[in-house]
């Protein structure tokens, strides 16, 4: 029989562009380390329901090798939030908001940098499988301490803002990748 995917949802404001990129990038790279291991989605909370990929959000994903095809926003909903083993916001704004439609998921809720940050920590013990590491997580979210944990918006701004946020939504789920793929397949 096999395994349940671990559930990973990423969620900014209209889903149009920094979840959509997150979830996108996070799943290509968990497909490379973790193959059918993970299922990665995205919602907004304030979607633009229907909606495809922003432009300037499509281009950048795929400059970073992703596509945004057949890409279509969501409204976050409770049952959503109840269904994912991780939770991973654009910011702490989005978290509190998403965490109102479901207080249950504040253990497995993080926004995308500090979740990097506490897996980049040389101090971090992740456990011995995806639930236990987002368990050790989120009994060490002091390991973000200092690091911005918010992502800018960049729906409306230059094409500069949105490379800027691209990359940087790159880089952190190559952190988060690195230490969820181990943790999935038994490496870690």
């Amino acid at each position: 029989m096999a395994a349940v995917p671990f559930h990973i949802l990423t969620v900014c404001v209209g889903n149009v562009c920094r979840s959509p990129l997150a979830e996108r990038l996070l799943q290509q790279r968990l497909d490379q380390v973790a193959p059918g291991r993970t299922v990665v989605s995205s919602a907004g909370v304030g979607a633009v329901v229907g909606s495809g990929m922003d432009v300037a959000a499509a281009s950048e994903l795929a400059r970073l090798g992703g596509s945004g095809e057949g890409f279509v926003a969501r409204q976050l909903t409770g049952a959503i939030l109840r269904d994912a083993d991780l939770v991973l916001t654009a910011t702490r704004d989005v978290r509190t908001r998403a965490l109102a439609e479901h207080p249950g998921a504040l253990r497995r809720a993080f926004t995308l940098p500090e979740l990097a940050a506490i897996l980049s920590a040389p101090t971090f013990s992740p456990g011995d499988d995806a639930a236990a590491l987002v368990g050790a997580a989120a009994r060490s979210r002091g390991l973000a301490a200092g690091v911005d944990l918010d992502i800018a918006d960049p729906i409306g701004r230059s094409a500069e803002v949105h490379r800027q946020v691209a990359d940087a939504i790159d880089e952190q789920v190559a952190a988060i990748a690195a230490g969820l793929g181990s943790a999935l397949t038994g490496t870690g």
